[in-house]
């Protein structure tokens, strides 16, 4: 994707990584917490998400986030129906109509956790970042996110997502499957970290989606969608 998150890199806080290693509680993230789902409560409903624990630094930054109310009053500041919502900007909160957004996040960011099980299907969670040119390592941003709408694909179309934005990359089969018949956005698989998915609310991300935006390049819905609150709930 030629540019998809204009975000300022910086170094990784060490407390990432310590989370990680200490997982019975760590600035403030307790073992407990790590079973816990997030249901994010939006002004268009709610949505519940499930992290996934095969990207351990995306799972616990997120959490310690949600825990500390980050994400409380931020927009959803890039919309692109067929394709995904992303937020996730703290300068959203106040941002008057007409305020380029998209550049706002802590001062650090995450290593890129690529899983071959974890890819780009309807529902999935993933962590933006700055582009390829000013970073190739692809890390993500330290709280930057987007839910994947996406469309679904005909065979011929994957084979073409391979050829032409995979680079002659393979979608394994169950992956095929899934984006033929629920769809996703398979030409961020492997460059883009997917950390969780949608568990619940599916038709709260379809109706963000659908919203009037501005067009390009900043795709800002034009009646703000806000999170009112994310919180850690039980799973069910």
């Amino acid at each position: 994707m030629k540019r998809y998150l204009r975000v300022i890199p910086l170094a990784l806080l060490t407390s990432l990584f310590f989370a990680s290693c200490n997982p019975r509680i760590a600035d403030g993230l307790r073992k407990h917490d790590l079973r816990k789902d997030v249901e994010m409560i939006t002004t268009r409903g709610t949505v519940v998400l499930r992290l996934s624990d095969s990207t351990p630094l995306h799972r616990d930054n997120f959490l310690r986030l949600v825990k500390k109310g980050y994400y409380d009053s931020i927009l959803f500041h890039r919309v692109i129906q067929h394709f995904m919502i992303q937020a996730g900007d703290p300068g959203s909160r106040h941002a008057g109509q007409d305020m380029p957004l998209g550049d706002g996040g802590p001062a650090y960011t995450i290593p890129a956790e690529f899983r071959s099980t974890l890819f780009h299907k309807k529902g999935a969670l993933a962590a933006a970042r700055e582009g390829d040119d000013v970073n190739p390592q692809m890390a993500s941003s330290g709280s930057q996110f987007y839910i994947v709408q996406g469309k679904v694909f005909t065979p011929g179309g994957l084979d073409s997502v391979e050829t032409f934005r995979l680079k002659g990359r393979k979608i394994p089969a169950g992956q095929r499957n899934a984006y033929q018949t629920i769809g996703g956005a398979p030409h961020l698989d492997q460059h883009y970290t997917v950390f969780g998915e949608v568990i619940r609310g599916m038709e709260v991300v379809d109706s963000i989606a659908a919203v009037r935006t501005s067009g390009g390049p900043y795709n800002r819905p034009l009646q703000d969608v806000r999170i009112l609150k994310m919180r850690l709930i039980s799973r069910k």
